[in-house]
């Protein structure tokens, strides 16, 4: 009867367990009703626009997907596209929320020009002959500019990434993966032929996962197991539409700033700020690179540095002791990545109640800096040096790695770990086994940074 209580008691828990975790992760529980689509950031941009003297008359026969590319799958082939295919359709839409352009019929010409000659049938067949006050259909528009171009590339997986830990059975992670489309627009003077304009766009598209899980046997005939997660792919539709939507602006704020709508716009001085908003955005995108990423030129061609040092030494005696020191240098960077760097500093071996050491210790490294144009970039190197104590010189070799963070214009901190190769087992005095003595450092500088 107990065992009954208690797995009764164990179900409740469960179950209520699993609702609030729907509750915290919002999970749908209960059919949607149909709404108005989403808007985006692009288009209140595009409303927000201030209108031109008089709207331009614009035609767009085929604004479409170019790239052939299907939906990224795990599981096999997927023969779904991976770009929406009606986005000429889009493209129109924007045009209109701008409240620049008269968008005209022209990707499905066909069906209007069809049902014109069906009205003009049917007219003919029911006027009288001498019924001269039937009145004829107006001309259709034509435009003045044609707008081409497509979506020219989908790029699946261009940033991927997660972390995650697991302890004692409990554990959770969490991943993310971008895509990018990238868009083309180009407006076509319909009295020439002549390309006035042409603007390019792209925007990234985020999937992101939350995932946590529990596995833990309870005895040796039990194993307890829960579950939970939430993934969230942003829409390929409304990526799109914004990538369009910030096409079309690009191409009237350009147009404005060339002249090329002409009399069409009001006086260029009365769109100033719109100009000069645009002009600023397009310079700070000159140091933007694939991944929304904005590269930093800070660091000069020298650097001073100082480091402060956990010292352990890996010699013949047991209980070895950790010690600090410390190491002091400069750097002359013979290109964007590598550097050679020259320093000294102070070593000190020590095993507890036998022996202690202090070598003053100078080294020449040769260091690379895997991400030199952004503020945070990991770092390797290497190279030799020489110990000092008494009268005794011991030759090394060195190599190691870390990670180096702009804090400030010209100032980095850095984290290390160092790796002592010695070429003589005779650190601690004491000569034993075919082993040499090796050293484990670890430590945190800062570097300053002359001469951009």
């Amino acid at each position: 009867m107990k065992t009954k209580i208690d797995h009764r008691f164990f179900y409740v828990l469960l179950l209520s367990f699993l609702q609030s975790c729907s509750s915290i992760f919002n999970l749908p529980s209960n059919k949607e009703k149909s709404t108005m689509g989403e808007i985006t950031s692009s288009t209140k941009e595009l409303e927000s626009l201030p209108p031109p003297k008089e709207k331009i008359v614009i035609g767009v026969y085929k604004f479409r997907d170019q790239t052939g590319q299907y939906k990224p799958s795990e599981n096999g082939n997927n023969w779904s596209t991976a770009v929406p295919q009606g986005t000429t359709t889009i493209l129109i839409k924007a045009l209109e929320d701008s409240k620049w352009f008269v968008p005209i019929e022209r990707e499905n010409i066909a069906n209007l020009l069809n049902e014109r000659q069906i009205i003009r049938s049917t007219r003919q067949e029911y006027i009288k002959d001498n019924d001269k006050s039937a009145p004829a259909l107006p001309p259709l528009l034509y435009a003045g500019i044609l707008l081409e171009g497509g979506v020219i590339s989908y790029d699946s997986n261009v940033m991927t990434g997660g972390m995650g830990a697991r302890y004692f059975g409990i554990g959770a992670s969490t991943q993310y993966r971008q895509d990018r489309i990238t868009i083309y627009l180009r407006a076509v003077s319909t009295l020439n032929g002549e390309i006035l304009k042409t603007v390019y766009t792209s925007k990234t598209i985020l999937s992101t996962s939350v995932n946590g899980n529990f596995f833990r046997y309870i005895d040796t005939e039990r194993l307890m197991e829960a579950e939970v997660g939430y993934t969230q792919n942003e829409p390929v539709q409304l990526a799109v539409t914004e990538a369009i939507e910030k096409a079309v602006k690009s191409l009237i704020v350009e147009g404005i700033r060339d002249n090329i709508w002409g009399k069409k716009a009001a006086d260029p001085a009365g769109y100033k700020n719109l100009i000069d908003n645009y002009t600023i955005e397009e310079k700070d995108n000159d140091k933007r690179i694939l991944g929304n990423k904005y590269p930093n030129h800070d660091r000069g061609k020298f650097a001073l540095f100082a480091n402060l040092e956990g010292q352990q030494i890996k010699g013949d005696y047991v209980n070895p002791k950790a010690n600090f020191g410390a190491k002091a240098g400069f750097k002359y960077f013979l290109n964007d990545h590598v550097n050679i760097e020259l320093n000294a500093g102070v070593l000190t071996v020590e095993n507890e109640n036998i022996i202690k050491r202090t070598f003053i210790v100078s080294e020449v490294n040769l260091e690379y800096l895997i991400l030199p144009n952004f503020k945070f970039s990991p770092f390797i190197y290497a190279g030799g040096g020489t110990m000092f104590f008494n009268s005794s010189n011991y030759y090394k070799a060195q190599f190691g790695g870390g990670l180096e963070y702009l804090i400030d214009k010209n100032i980095a901190v850095r984290l290390s770990s160092q790796y002592d190769i010695g070429f003589k087992d005779s650190w601690d005095g004491f000569v034993h086994g075919n082993n040499d003595d090796h050293a484990i450092r670890i430590g945190l500088g800062i570097n300053i940074y002359i001469g951009n």
